[in-house]
């Protein structure tokens, strides 16, 4: 039984429930698939995002970029957000296809519901689609071969930037997947946070270049300590050589003036400790994340201990990936067992500030010199090169491909319809409403190359029939050809994490049928008053 307290609770709260709570869910995916729907294919347009309160401009058709900055408050909306990141993390492509999907799949599913088919039906539906549409996939996938994995990476990248600029970021990726690429357990696999990236404001971005090695914008401690071109050892400090300061605030009361200097004396022998310990360890490089005082350079300089300070600590902890270190958090207890190896450590300058270039003897550590005229055209570049790093690290992992310009899609969606009559009960639907989803991504395609989405649908279903699954848009001359041949394919990885996310996300809004929204935030209850009344 309901008490009076938690009716006074529930009057608090607005409430939707039933078809009511599920209609307005699907209304935000579908806003939110519609912010990004246009950036889809080689012909997307851009969005331009203005930040509200500096006034910061973004230009960009990424669709993760477009998301991630967007303001919004709908739940529903964060969920896909949410989806669409974490598509991105592991396949580095496909969140605005992984958007879209998730909107058409809810958009179909309400539709079945006004009918009267349970929503949890339509679940078991598009589960069972979507598990037939990636066994599906392993039949239409072929393994790459010669420059698949360049013309995969490059279709990824298409409507960003110009094509000179594509081919080049793309080829940049594939070396840099293929350096950094070793065996474990479950196969070949590459670590594309081991590539670092630094800014180069003035040269076109046709001339950004992969260094082999970890580049800092950081000059040696002091101008005589020496390079190490042919390699040694390194040690790593999460910390600082400085003067030790009380974890309290103190006063201290002088009555002696040689206190002062005794005082002085003891802080400068417990740095020349430290140092000491370091030295001890036979290094060669120390690489620190906090300052170091001036008596403590001149202690590591006549160690012949070359010498970087202030390092955040994120390249602290690729230096110690790259070079094998463990990173001390106690200068006093270094060891010989914390030291790293480097094989060469040499100083550059780029834009006239000084850099310093190290390389570290486990496989990994290589730097992206993201060149542009602006700002604006750096960090454009640099996200481009993100996605084409993600799908050519994915590719190292799983170097199966599928055609692109629509046509996995389109083959599912002929592979779904002809399945869905075997299954028996209302299930048939929502694989039938599965299959209408995955069509949404060539008509969006044909769209946004200024097509009739119907006609080419349709003109994309009658070449398949007759030429088989690789048969896809040519969005660039507008022609229905084979999509190997002209060289737009797509990762395996990228189109299978799309459609099982989609699929997941879209399940996930589908089962809620209430919705509470809190009118007032929640109070801590006044307990004395009540047993005064008591």
């Amino acid at each position: 039984m309901v008490t009076q307290e938690h009716e006074s609770l529930l009057s608090d709260t607005e409430r939707t429930h039933g078809r009511t709570a599920l209609r307005n869910n699907v209304a935000a995916a579908s806003a939110l698939a519609d912010a990004v729907r246009s950036t889809l294919g080689p012909k997307g347009l851009d969005k331009m995002l203005v930040d509200g309160g500096g006034g910061e401009t973004i230009v960009t058709n990424d669709g993760v970029t477009v998301l991630e900055n967007a303001e919004v408050e709908h739940p529903t909306a964060k969920m896909l957000i949410a989806q669409s990141s974490a598509q991105d993390r592991q396949a580095g492509d496909g969140t605005t296809t992984t958007v879209i999907l998730t909107a058409e799949l809810l958009q179909n599913a309400l539709e079945l519901v006004n009918i009267g088919v349970h929503p949890g039906l339509i679940e078991r539906g598009y589960r069972i689609a979507s598990k037939e549409a990636i066994n599906e996939l392993s039949n239409i996938s072929k393994k790459s071969s010669g420059n698949d994995s360049l013309k995969s990476v490059m279709t990824s990248l298409s409507g960003k930037s110009d094509e000179g600029v594509r081919e080049h970021l793309s080829k940049l990726a594939i070396q840099a997947a293929s350096a950094l690429s070793h065996e474990v357990e479950s196969g070949m696999y590459a670590d594309a946070s081991l590539v670092k990236k630094i800014l180069d404001k003035g040269r076109p971005s046709i001339e950004s270049e992969l260094v082999s090695g970890l580049v800092l914008a950081k000059d040696k401690l002091h101008s005589e300590m020496k390079m190490y071109p042919k390699g040694g050892k390194i040690l790593i400090l999460d910390g600082g050589i400085s003067r030790r300061k009380p974890d309290i605030d103190i006063n201290l009361k002088v009555t002696d003036t040689g206190m002062i200097a005794e005082l002085n004396a003891q802080e400068l022998a417990d740095i020349e400790n430290r140092v000491s310990a370091i030295a001890a360890t036979g290094c060669n490089l120390l690489c620190v994340r906090d300052g170091i005082d001036d008596d403590a350079r001149e202690m590591l300089l006549k160690a012949g201990i070359t010498c970087y300070r202030r390092i955040e600590k994120p390249e602290l902890e690729l230096l110690a990936r790259t070079t094998g270190s463990t990173m001390v958090h106690d200068a006093a207890l270094a060891k010989v067992d914390d030291l790293g190896e480097f094989t060469s450590l040499t100083s550059e300058n780029w834009g006239g500030v000084t850099h310093m270039k190290i390389v570290g003897s486990m496989k990994g550590g290589m730097t992206l010199i993201v060149r542009g005229t602006s700002k604006a055209r750096m960090d454009e570049v640099s996200r481009g090169f993100d996605d084409a790093m993600g799908v050519a690290c994915g590719l190292v992992r799983d170097p199966r491909v599928l055609p692109g310009g629509g046509a996995t899609q389109m083959a599912l969606a002929r592979f779904l319809r002809k399945f869905a009559p075997t299954v028996s009960g209302r299930e048939q639907l929502a694989i039938d409403a599965f299959a209408g989803a995955l069509e949404s991504i060539p008509r969006i395609l044909a769209e946004n190359a200024g097509l009739s989405p119907l006609d080419e649908v349709l003109r994309l279903n009658a070449a398949q029939e007759s030429n088989g699954p690789w048969t896809g848009l040519n969005m660039l001359n507008g022609e229905t050809e084979e999509m190997h041949d002209a060289g737009i394919i797509e990762p395996f990885s990228v189109t299978k994490n799309a459609i099982t996310g989609a699929m997941e996300a879209a399940v996930s809004v589908l089962r809620i049928d209430d919705v509470l929204w809190a009118n007032q935030d929640p109070s801590i209850p006044d307990w004395k008053s009540e047993e005064s009344e008591d």
